[in-house]
């Protein structure tokens, strides 16, 4: 398996993060990557994005000496109705659009039910294509729920490198990405891999990627980032 396109990664526009777009741009081309999306947190991520920079992303080039550059958002799940933080209009805008819990931020009570109708919510809104990192247990789902409906809804669920890191903040991940692996080769439902890099020398970082799916046997053609035309149904471009 090669994997030639990263769907998440943030640049210093997101506060947190240390590197800036030229920066990226030349450390997926090193990689020798074929589409890389800079996908800033969404504005009720502290730090991050105003609205407007994300209702400009039009004046950005896309295509650098062979690398298609996306440009989107990971959206914050705010809440079991699957609210985000970001107007319909912008969304609609973006290249590609990731939609994530992230503890801090979620406004319900911190349960199972809680996350698992939050995702479910969010997968439902037809702007959403990838829901990134399921996998943290301090916000676990009930996984079954979240591949069947990611299945109907034909929504990317992601594979992220970062979570895997044995030095992450989030917590026991490894034996829920497996859970969700194996759920989706039981239902055919298809995934898109994440370095989640917060620095350029992280960019189009798999290997704890690499490794898991090999461990869970994970089928090639359920991995739409090892081939442009298999990603590009799923984008805005």
């Amino acid at each position: 398996m090669n994997i030639k396109i990263d769907t998440h990664t943030h640049t210093i526009a997101s506060g947190h993060a240390y590197s800036t777009i030229p920066q990226m741009i030349e450390a997926a081309q090193k990689k020798g990557l074929e589409m890389l999306a800079i996908t800033e947190h969404g504005p009720a991520m502290p730090g991050s994005c105003h609205e407007f920079y994300f209702a400009n992303e039009r004046v950005l080039p896309r295509e650098y000496n062979g690398l298609t550059l996306l440009f989107g958002v990971e959206l914050n799940i705010l809440d079991r109705n699957g609210r985000v933080d970001l107007h319909p209009r912008n969304i609609a805008k973006m290249d590609i659009v990731i939609a994530s819990l992230h503890a801090h931020i979620f406004e319900d009570d911190m349960k199972m039910e809680n996350f698992t109708a939050a995702y479910v919510n969010a997968m439902k809104n037809p702007a959403i294509h990838v829901i990134g990192h399921p996998d943290d247990s301090r916000c676990v789902p009930d996984y079954e729920t979240i591949v069947q409906v990611a299945k109907e809804t034909d929504t990317l669920l992601e594979i992220n490198n970062s979570s895997l890191d044995p030095n992450s903040f989030r917590i026991d991940t490894k034996g829920n990405i497996i859970t969700l692996l194996e759920l989706c080769k039981k239902h055919n439902v298809k995934v898109t891999t994440a370095s989640d890099a917060h620095v350029a020398a992280h960019v189009g970082d798999f290997g704890y990627v690499y490794e898991i799916f090999q461990y869970c046997d994970f089928p090639e053609e359920l991995v739409v980032t090892t081939d442009v035309a298999r990603i590009k149904p799923y984008l805005n471009i």
